[in-house]
């Protein structure tokens, strides 16, 4: 019997099988999948536009034809007439589904569009900037002194601003001319250093006296997303924040799932380049405007990013990436122009910096939460976590600092859970379930009110409560097991074993009710075995990586645990104790640093010394190679149980007491698979 076409949409990794011939916007609207329309599919509004992907995803057992959607038709014809389709985009009420396809739903498309949660932090930084604007008054040309006008340019910048020599961008040399005549002789420049003993570089300049200012970006472009920090590199003022998803997601929400597509779809690699690069284009615009400036004045761009990502924005194949023994291309920080990376929406000669990367699966991210943060200069030993798609962990004091990557998947973002999304308003990024009444009481992007207050549901009636994001999903799985309704193998009690009807049957496990919306068109938002399963994956992984630092360091215990990123500023400490994600310490003794990896390209934005700080810090951390050592597997193994199997918590057990309760009967286990048995 022949099975429908599998319809897999991104980023929210939902999937069903459709008859052929079902429109993308009927598929998505049955699978809850957060696509907008608001014209009825007639396709007038656009806001229902997707993206198809081709080619061979071995993550989602799917090759996608070209022909895995209906041809364009004349509605879709004169809406790209009219107003312009971006390349590869179809409108999803028109575009019905004829085969197996994976289906990304950009963030202009989505109804409940993302909070990219990674603002700036506020951190006292001293200001040495690789780019500075100089105003002079140079000499006008004279017949008897064969002199151009750059060259007097560089005499007057040696005379006024004692600046020996400069160079120049060759295509600022036919815009020169006519700027100093503009001036009448008088012109603003801007100039770039690459280290302290560079000869400075001629990359902008303008009639008279600039007084608008010059910006830089510092971009922390990570697996799911790109979070941006526009910064004045006069006073290092954040003067606008904001972030986009990155659409590589629909070639793979996990960075092994992008080096494999770029393995087995030639030319996917170029493919990935170009679609993170536009995606970077987009947010300088969006920024700026933000800001109220115009792009041609940010001057200047620093990357961090893991090695997958930074290869991809190079336009190299990462394909080496995903064997032993994982070589870089490059390991070295880069000093590149928007040029060099086809960034059109910045000046041609903007520079841009890249941070150097520790090894092949520990990248400048990694560099840059060690900038920020500073394990090297630590008196205690420190474990500082930047949670994401892909962890990344340092663990060190004075004498010596380990780095490790953890791949931790995409289930912290929201991904891959039954009620998931990304954080955007009316997720459910907090939950508290009663022990006694098992009754949850939750709060929503967008309200600071819990359910359980008066206003709550007027305040959030605009929204409605739409999913369950990373922070939330995280929270919900530990209050389970506090509240006695997981047991430590993972395992959701039924009604009778719980005493509540929220724990229901679904298939051959359990499942837990947060709320139901069903009766008023809603969604209706549980907890299931496969979501629990895929926390307890991600939070394995996580805690392994830490546990292996430790195994190398020859400790059992840290001083003090910093949690960085997203996660870092939105989870308790003692969420993520319980459900066994950081080792044991003191609450007390866990703090956030938000956006690490964002600081740390602030820092090497303004700062030029601290770019030749980290290019040495990088040389004298020890990279450990989780893919290969065979201890990562027992620690990962162990830490399935929530919160371990054989570490003992015993700081947490101080504050929390978790039930002794037991769900298993042996017919399932802890990621409800059936247990074989023995005869």
């Amino acid at each position: 019997m022949t099975k429908d076409p599998l319809v897999v949409f991104t980023p929210s990794g939902k999937r069903g099988r459709f008859p052929v011939g079902t429109p993308v916007l009927t598929a998505a609207r049955q699978l809850g999948v957060d696509l907008d329309s608001v014209c009825g599919g007639r396709g007038i509004c656009s806001k229902c536009q997707i993206t198809p992907s081709y080619g061979d995803f071995p993550k989602h057992g799917v090759h996608v034809a070209q022909d895995a959607l209906s041809e364009w038709n004349k509605v879709e014809e004169r809406y790209d007439q009219k107003r312009g389709l971006k390349p590869g985009r179809r409108l999803g009420c028109q575009a019905t589904v004829q085969r197996d396809v994976v289906i990304d739903v950009p963030a202009e498309s989505q109804v409940h569009r993302q909070v990219v949660r990674k603002a700036a932090t506020a951190r006292v930084i001293e200001m040495d900037p690789a780019t500075r604007i100089f105003y002079v008054e140079v000499e006008e040309p004279d017949m008897h002194e064969p002199t151009g006008d750059l060259e007097r340019l560089a005499r007057a910048l040696k005379a006024q601003w004692d600046i020996p020599e400069i160079t120049a961008e060759f295509s600022l040399l036919g815009q020169l001319q006519p700027i100093l005549r503009k001036g009448d002789w008088k012109i603003t420049v801007a100039l770039y250093k690459s280290s302290v003993e560079a000869t400075p570089r001629l990359i902008a300049a303008w009639p008279g006296l600039h007084e608008a200012g010059i910006y830089g970006l510092a971009i922390d472009l990570g697996s799911t997303t790109i979070a941006a920090h526009l910064t004045n590199l006069d006073t290092g003022e954040v003067v606008a924040s904001s972030g986009i998803m990155n659409p590589q997601i629909r070639f793979g929400e996990d960075l092994m799932s992008r080096v494999s597509y770029a393995m087995m779809n030639p030319g996917g690699d170029v493919e990935m380049t170009r679609a993170v690069r536009e995606a970077i284009d987009t947010l300088a615009v969006e920024i700026a405007k933000e800001a109220g400036i115009a792009p041609s004045l940010i001057l200047e761009t620093v990357f961090v990013c893991n090695p997958v990502m930074h290869h991809l924005l190079l336009g190299i194949d990462p394909v080496e990436l995903g064997q032993a023994p994982f070589a870089l291309a490059t390991s070295n920080s880069l000093t590149l122009t928007a040029r060099d990376l086809d960034l059109t929406s910045l000046p041609a000669s903007a520079q841009v910096y890249v941070l150097p990367c520790i090894a092949g699966h520990v990248g400048a991210d990694a560099a840059a939460v060690a900038l920020s943060e500073e394990p090297g200069k630590s008196e205690d030993l420190v474990l500082v976590v930047d949670v994401g798609t892909n962890a990344e962990i340092l663990l060190g004091d004075k004498t010596r600092v380990l780095a490790c990557s953890s791949p931790t998947g995409p289930a912290f973002e929201g991904a891959q859970i039954s009620s998931g999304q990304r954080a955007a308003p009316g997720a459910i990024e907090a939950i508290r379930i009663d022990p006694e009444t098992k009754e949850p009481r939750f709060r929503v992007i967008g309200c600071d009110k819990w359910s359980n207050e008066e206003g709550f549901w007027e305040e959030t009636a605009a929204t409605g409560i739409t999913g369950i994001c990373g922070s939330g999903i995280i929270e919900a799985v530990a209050e389970l097991r506090t509240a006695g309704l997981l047991d430590p193998s993972g395992l959701i009690g039924g009604p009778a074993q719980t005493g509540t009807d929220r724990c229901f049957p679904e298939g051959r496990t359990h499942s837990y009710l947060i709320h139901d919306a069903t009766a008023e068109g809603g969604p209706r938002i549980t907890v299931t075995q496969g979501d629990i399963r895929a926390i307890q994956l991600a939070k394995s992984a996580l805690y392994a990586g830490a546990r292996l630092l430790m195994d190398t360091r020859g400790v059992d215990k840290v001083d003090r645990v910093v949690l960085a990123g997203a996660f870092g500023a939105h989870i308790s400490p003692q969420h993520a104790m319980v459900l066994g994600m950081i080792p044991d310490v003191p609450l007390d003794k866990v703090t956030s640093a938000g956006n690490a990896a964002g600081t740390g390209a602030r820092i090497a934005l303004c700062n030029l010394a601290a770019r030749r700080e980290i290019e040495r810090v990088v040389r004298e951390i020890t990279k450990v190679e989780t893919a290969i050592e065979p201890k990562f597997q027992e620690h990962f193994v162990n830490a399935n149980a929530i919160p371990h199997a054989t570490d003992a918590f015993p700081e947490l057990h101080k504050i929390v007491t978790l039930p002794q309760v037991s769900f298993n009967t042996g017919g399932e286990d802890g990621g409800g698979r059936r247990r074989r048995r023995r005869g």
